[in-house]
């Protein structure tokens, strides 16, 4: 009762307050109610759609793929992408959301647009897929979705044309990050869900069962035999991307020849590199590099269609008659002189040169991933789940560097076969396609017959160190590496049962005395006294790069590294008769170099465009960044003094270094010889 009559109170004494606060409530619903009956009325002029069904997260995959590969959430089962040709479903966004929280959507779904003309429902099969194709802007047939060329998103969202399932699709449409990737991938998965994406069967025109690879011999003493023919003349592909230009150009210096062609392709990421082969090239008449790039990954289908385009080229370029085609990166190396190879190939003119993976055929399907399907976008190679091989043909791989004849090459440049054709759209969407493409056109072709199981080269594997899974950051997969050779490895070069001229992978910036031990054993000594041979510099920064080449930090420490050494340079005391070397930076650092000698790392090269304080022209100095190792006592009362190992960073300058060292660096090219 107490109670009440409080309550009592109150009311009364803030009826007033109660009362507009009542009418406020009353007005406002009022409000809201009308602009309810206005979007009512609105949406009955316009015709009522009906709301997509949003993700249901209940919903699994039967999708059981549990590759070593994995990456982001595809361990946990996913729901289903809903999306029909009568009825889109919901936005990507949405579908993303899902499946990294698991929750459905808080906010209101937007409207989904309208259906489509009668002329396009109620498709089936291939045409279908050609629709859906169309309907994105991609091409009914060929390379849907590549790096080069894919066609751009035309709004900032899209609508899958299909019900997509799997949870190696759906994860890899949750990672993308681009909205023009995720439309290649629901493009990609509607049309293999669809039926036509994959070819069913491919034609087979070999007649024979099982591996045709004979096994071909070798020594010295057969390149001083008389040859069947003129010698062959050579299109060697050079791949190359980074910034060890230097190490390019022994590579070049080593196989050069006056009678074979030089065709070099440099990653679209690689500019500097890029800058200094395009120079390179000018002085030479059988060098050229690639009008056109490509951003080349690991394990990418772009790889693929970079050769295919390079090797176009090369049979379209005027007056270079080749014969055979072999392919090399900067870290390849050549274990024999011009003169074997030349009278190898020539004794062997009709043979094509592949390695195989030597293992059971179902066992490398497994391990290669070629029973899965993948797309490249954004610099990645997505899994979108599994897939068949092609019934008819015999499929094979192993190593994505070869040595090709002509007519082979032609052959796949040029024909209407359906094998070729068929196999192209299938690797298309494989991962490592320049491991098997080239194996399984020749071992299903009528040339069959021309295989060797043998790509004439000796790579340093040891599969404890180089199969750490490194490349995941770029596919979905997991990839190995071979390691670089050493001096203790050189012993591996000679002993070989097989046919050699090549070996990998060799990186001067590991070590730089296998590479003299191989000139030595190639082509003899070098003259006495002759510089740099020991020395080596691979860039790191280049001011054409622009301040982007460099992280802030990085660019702060060479800039104050740079003014201090000027520093020093005018407050040391100059020898007898030399004035005092005043100058002021100019801009920022010119380039970075790391340098290392005897295959030890001596510092950093920093060169500066620099103004006399003087009266003078502007000068350049480089300036050197180098570890300095000093011993310093540690004395402690409770314990005997013992000496510990320190490093700092020394501060030392050499003004001159620029045009002292830089001609030394790269040796020229030993004089061409006539090939015969």
């Amino acid at each position: 009762m107490v109670a009440s009559a409080r309550v009592q109170k109150l009311v009364r004494r803030y009826k007033l307050a109660i009362a507009t606060a009542l009418a406020i409530l009353l007005l406002q619903g009022l409000v809201v109610w009308s602009f309810s009956g206005l979007e009512e009325d609105e949406a009955g002029e316009k015709g009522r759609q009906r709301k997509p069904r949003p993700l249901d997260p209940g919903e699994g995959s039967k999708d059981t793929d549990s590759s070593a590969g994995r990456r982001g959430s595809t361990g946990r089962r996913h729901g289903r992408w809903r999306g029909r040709a009568e009825s889109p479903g919901v936005p990507v966004a949405k579908v993303v959301r899902a499946v990294t929280s698991r929750q459905r959507a808080s906010r209101r779904v937007p409207p989904a647009p309208p259906p489509e003309a009668p002329g396009r429902q109620n498709l089936s099969g291939a045409a279908a897929g050609e629709a859906l194709v169309g309907a994105a802007g991609f091409p009914p047939h060929g390379d849907t979705g590549s790096v080069e060329g894919a066609p751009q998103p035309t709004d900032n969202g899209f609508t899958p044309k299909c019900e997509i399932v799997g949870k190696d699709a759906l994860s890899a449409l949750a990672r993308a990050s681009t909205k023009q990737c995720q439309q290649e991938i629901a493009n990609v998965v509607c049309l293999h869900q669809a039926g036509s994406l994959m070819p069913k069967a491919v034609p087979r025109h070999c007649q024979l069962t099982g591996k045709m690879s004979p096994g071909i011999q070798w020594d010295e003493s057969q390149a001083q035999q008389p040859m069947d023919g003129p010698p062959v003349r050579i299109a060697y592909m050079l791949v190359v991307h980074g910034r060890a230009i230097r190490q390019l150009k022994r590579l070049l210096k080593a196989v050069y020849h006056e009678q074979h062609f030089f065709y070099i392709h440099v990653d679209k990421r690689s500019d500097y590199l890029h800058r200094e082969v395009v120079e390179l090239a000018q002085g030479y008449d059988n060098v050229r590099v690639t009008p056109w790039r490509m951003v080349t990954i690991w394990g990418g289908a772009s790889l693929l269609r970079m050769y295919l385009r390079s090797m176009r080229d090369l049979l379209e370029v005027p007056g270079w008659a080749w014969d055979f085609f072999i392919n090399l990166s900067a870290t390849d190396y050549p274990t024999r002189t011009n003169e074997e190879l030349v009278a190898f190939l020539s004794k062997n003119r009709d043979k094509n040169f592949l390695k195989s993976h030597g293992r059971d055929n179902s066992r490398f399907i497994k391990k290669q991933g070629l029973d899965r399907l993948f797309h490249e976008c954004d610099s990645h190679m997505w899994r979108l789940g599994e897939r068949q091989i092609p019934a008819g043909i015999v499929v094979d791989g192993g190593s994505d560097w070869f040595v090709l004849t002509r007519s082979f090459v032609e052959y796949v440049v040029y024909t209407d076969d359906p094998l070729v054709a068929q196999l192209r759209q299938f690797y298309t969407y494989t991962l490592l396609p320049a491991e098997s493409f080239f194996h399984t056109v020749l071992e299903n072709s009528l040339a069959c017959e021309t295989l060797v199981d043998n790509n004439l080269r000796v790579t340093n594997w040891n599969r404890k160190l180089g199969c750490k899974c490194q490349y995941k950051h770029i596919v979905d997969w997991c990839g190995c590496s071979p390691n670089d050779f050493k001096p203790q490895d050189f012993l591996r070069l000679q002993q070989v049962s097989r046919p050699t001229f090549f070996a990998r992978k060799f990186e001067s910036t590991v070590n730089q005395e296998v590479l003299e031990i191989l000139d030595f054993h190639l082509y003899g000594s070098y003259p006495p006294g002759t510089p740099a041979l020991k020395a080596y510099w691979e860039n790191t920064y280049d001011a054409a790069d622009g301040p982007s080449g460099l992280s802030d930090v990085m660019l702060t420490a060479y800039t104050a590294f740079a003014r201090l050494s000027l520093h020093h340079a005018a407050t040391a005391a100059p020898p007898m008769g030399t004035p005092l070397c005043r100058f002021e930076p100019r801009g920022l650092p010119s380039s970075v170099h790391l340098y290392f000698y005897d295959d030890h790392f001596q510092g950093y090269l920093v060169t500066q465009a620099v103004q006399p304080s003087a009266q003078g022209p502007a000068e350049t100095l480089e300036m050197w960044l180098m570890p300095q190792g000093s011993l310093k006592l540690l004395g402690r009362s409770d314990q005997a003094s013992r000496l510990q190992s320190l490093e700092n960073r020394g501060l030392s300058m050499l003004p001159r270094l620029v045009s002292n060292s830089w001609p030394q660096a790269v040796l020229p090219l030993q004089p061409p010889k006539a090939l015969g």
